[in-house]
């Protein structure tokens, strides 16, 4: 089995390093391993999914649609 750097599967899937050492951390990324202070990630793991957002709730709005609004007295 080959093996790429987080370096190479970020290129590879189009997102930041930093999200990637984030999904192996959390175990997102089957097959990856732990070498120092580096992951190595297999060449034929596809990307995984973003889980981050799952309903809407963090969709920013307009100030006038959050309730915020100042109450006059």
């Amino acid at each position: 089995m080959k093996y790429l750097s987080i370096r190479q599967t970020a290129e590879r899937w189009g997102i930041s390093t930093r999200r990637i050492q984030i999904l192996c951390a959390e175990g997102r990324v089957p097959g990856a391993v732990r070498i120092d202070y580096s992951w190595a990630i297999p060449d034929d793991e596809p990307k995984p999914k973003d889980a981050r957002i799952k309903s809407g709730k963090y969709i920013k709005r307009p100030a006038s649609d959050s309730g915020n609004e100042k109450k006059s007295r």
